[in-house]
């Protein structure tokens, strides 16, 4: 074999280890390690989130949870629309693991997950609590997802601080987040 063509191989060679090594893939962020479902049940106002098309038309939006005797969560997700109208959504939320609150995974009541049951799940993840379970960061593993949720439906800029540093400290990218609009009712 020429020189030529052994460096043009060790070339490659040493180029394919370089992209292999450089794509490690991110971990994903980490979850509170422990939820009290029982604490968590109740209503819950979006305070920010990363944009979704599924959330598109939304201005305020706040879910309502409650325990289920299996130890699913019932959720009801409504949303109030650019033009006045409010939008809703059923659905349930499961422990991805047995016994892991702080790792759901969500079904709503659609017919694509009538269809789909295993495909329309999304990853509810609980990134941050405070202790008093008035104010939560909640994700995906991805960081595709990202939602900011009080028991109030306003807050203190030193709240909204806490909810940034949290994101941020758990690698998301909040410099496109869609913040609580002012309703018209």
């Amino acid at each position: 074999m020429k020189t030529s063509t052994k460096l043009l191989l060790l070339a490659g060679a040493a180029g394919l280890l370089v992209a292999c090594a450089s794509s490690t893939k991110t971990p994903p962020p980490e979850t509170v390690g422990s939820l009290d479902l029982e604490r968590y049940q109740g209503t819950w106002y979006e305070q920010a989130r990363l944009p979704m098309f599924f959330q598109r038309n939304c201005v305020q939006s706040e879910a309502h949870y409650h325990l289920r005797d299996d130890g699913s969560v019932a959720v009801l997700n409504r949303c109030l629309t650019q033009s006045g109208d409010w939008d809703q959504a059923t659905g349930v939320a499961s422990p991805m693991k047995p016994g892991v609150t702080d790792r759901l995974e969500v079904r709503f009541d659609t017919w694509f997950s009538g269809v789909f049951p295993n495909i329309a799940k999304g990853p509810y993840w609980v990134l941050y609590i405070d202790p008093e379970y008035r104010n939560a960061v909640v994700g995906s593993p991805d960081r595709k997802y990202l939602w900011f949720l009080s028991r109030s439906t306003e807050i203190t800029q030193q709240q909204r601080e806490t909810f940034l540093s949290v994101a941020k400290a758990k690698g998301f990218d909040t410099s496109g987040l869609v913040w609580r609009g002012q309703s018209s009712n």
